[in-house]
């Protein structure tokens, strides 16, 4: 193995999504890592559209399938098929600047015992001078890279990179889990002793999600994620005790809210408000319904 430039695989897993699976394919033709050295497996998990006929078009792609529905499911065979020992994984929404390869080995390798590096995720708004308060909220409260490393030990799959042989150690994604799989597998990581860490040069963009259907999916999907997780270990009186702090007031919220850079107006800052509100209140029935 070239010690400098280990073979890498790149695996993504897309439901649909052409049109934004074609930009990020784009950008990983044209990576600033050796051609040679590394394969973009792009995992096509029951998609109604022609997503073979899109991967065709790339020299370094390759297509498979899953036919159990979940992006855990589809990132497990990628796993199955890929030829690297370091693996890099991201979604097929999101946009990985020319060196993202060769800058996310360069820090794994730097690293001792390294379990996984989480690059950077910058959300980009439709209208960078007038994002709507769904944008304002996506950037505030998802795809923290940063922060999930610090305070929960484990990195979005919209941007990791990783060793073949961690996979070996700690196993592969619970292909159960719709959402959340990323820090369940994290968390395994960190458990087995591995170092992790946050990486800003190791950047993909993203899209703000820019609807209140786009937000509260993400946000249910999270909630189910995170329950299905806790589920076991979480009695009656626990439960009730996490509802109600769900449900106390947003005093933290609010701060986050007057202070936000991108939220200018008085007015969107109120609007900005009640969406954290109703947030907070769906998530929470959400898991009402998920515990009955």
């Amino acid at each position: 193995m070239n010690q400098k430039f280990p073979f890498v695989s790149i695996i993504i897993p897309v439901y649909n999504d052409s049109k934004r699976l074609t930009n990020c394919l784009e950008k990983l033709e044209f990576q600033t890592y050796p051609k040679d050295l590394y394969e973009v497996i792009v995992v096509d998990n029951n998609s109604e559209e022609d997503i073979k006929k899109i991967v065709n078009q790339f020299k370094q792609a390759q297509i498979t399938h899953e036919s159990r529905q979940g992006s855990y499911a589809a990132r497990n065979q990628g796993i199955s098929v890929a030829k690297g020992n370091i693996f890099g994984f991201t979604d097929s929404d999101c946009i990985p600047n020319t060196d993202w390869i060769e800058k996310g080995v360069e820090k794994l390798l730097q690293i001792p015992n390294c379990g996984l590096v989480a690059g950077e995720v910058q959300i980009f708004f439709k209208n960078p001078e007038q994002p709507t308060v769904f944008e304002i909220y996506d950037r505030m409260n998802f795809l923290r890279q940063k922060y999930y490393i610090d305070n929960y030990k484990f990195g979005a799959t919209a941007n990791i990179f990783t060793f073949k042989n961690i996979f070996e150690v700690v196993g592969l994604f619970n292909h159960e889990l719709k959402s959340g799989g990323d820090s369940e597998w994290g968390k395994r990581v960190f458990s087995a002793g591995y170092t992790q860490v946050y990486a800003d040069n190791v950047l993909v963009t993203h899209p703000a999600r820019y609807s209140w259907e786009d937000i509260s999916k993400k946000a249910l999907r999270i909630t189910e994620g995170l329950y299905r997780q806790g589920k076991e270990r979480q009695s009656l009186a626990n439960f009730i005790l996490e509802i109600l702090r769900d449900l106390k007031s947003p005093f933290k919220e609010i701060n986050q809210v007057f202070h936000n850079q991108y939220s200018s107006e008085f007015i969107q800052k109120i609007k900005l408000m009640i969406l954290v509100i109703s947030i907070k209140h769906i998530r929470a029935r959400k898991k009402v319904r998920l515990y009955l």
